[in-house]
């Protein structure tokens, strides 16, 4: 039984006309990340180097995510930003050159995307698409305003990010309304559902909110650092989430910036040449 994943890989070939016998190298990433997910990358870059004696060139994931949009994106040029928000990070640098970056900001405990799938098992929602898409569009449905979390880290006038009190404080808000995640949201009942549906949409805004006030400040210092800075690229699961993206292009487009989006940045995983 054939891997959907390892299509990518052959997609990309025929796509350049090119078969491995074509190849000199083949550049995977190899961490930091989920170990499940880079172990794919690196099985199938070691079967293509092993089968055709090419040199094996490992990559740093969040490297891999912040340069993948110049594949596709020829006016991205240096220098420009990069925010990654996915399931296991949260990281924001300023990209100088090749090799050469800044850490403006990074999670300090728990990234945005973990904090959406936790949100998402605790309101009993369906994660077969994975927890953000099911939040996202449970919040549809509710008043973001209902519940009053506290934006994390307001004081701390830095770059970086923290989701782990969010979390804890939807915890306390699903127990406070007695929300049985056991009981699927598609059998809640109606009170039920608006309770699921308010926690969801406030969960979102905080978290969105918190997003962009760490982003904004670190647009300021790139600024003050790289001053010919244009681009803003979003790489990362989350960035596919539409609410996430208005809110960032917002404060992007303020900064007189534009915006990339790389949500589904498949080639940060398997690069081949």
């Amino acid at each position: 039984m054939s891997i959907p994943w390892f299509q990518v890989v052959q997609d990309a070939l025929d796509r350049a006309n090119l078969t491995e016998t074509d190849l000199s190298a083949v550049a995977v990433t190899i961490g930091p990340g989920l170990g499940l997910c880079l172990r794919v990358g690196v099985h199938k870059a070691r079967r293509v180097a092993g089968a055709f004696n090419l040199p094996i060139v490992g990559v740093h994931h969040m490297e891999a995510h912040a340069l993948v949009a110049r594949l596709v994106e020829h006016e991205l040029s240096f220098p420009f930003m990069a925010l990654l928000i996915s399931g296991g990070h949260n990281i924001i640098v300023l990209a100088h050159k090749l090799g050469q970056y800044t850490q403006l900001g990074t999670t300090v405990d728990d990234a945005i995307g973990e904090a959406f799938d936790k949100t998402a098992k605790g309101l009993g929602l369906d994660l077969r698409r994975s927890g953000g898409p099911a939040v996202e569009e449970l919040a549809l449905e509710g008043d973001s305003k209902s519940v009053m979390f506290n934006v994390p880290m307001k004081n701390h006038k830095d770059c970086n990010f923290s989701y782990a009190g969010l979390k804890t404080l939807v915890r306390l808000a699903i127990a406070a309304r007695e929300i049985d995640a056991k009981c699927p949201f598609s059998s809640a009942t109606k009170e039920d559902r608006r309770n699921r549906a308010d926690i969801a949409a406030s969960f979102q805004r905080v978290t969105v909110l918190h997003l962009e006030e760490k982003c904004e400040r670190a647009i300021d210092l790139a600024m003050k650092l790289e001053p010919s800075i244009k681009h803003m690229v979003v790489p990362g699961g989350v960035a596919s989430n539409q609410y996430v993206r208005f809110r960032l292009n917002n404060i992007v487009e303020n900064k007189n910036l534009k915006l990339t989006i790389r949500s589904q940045d498949v080639l940060s995983q398997v690069v081949l040449w």
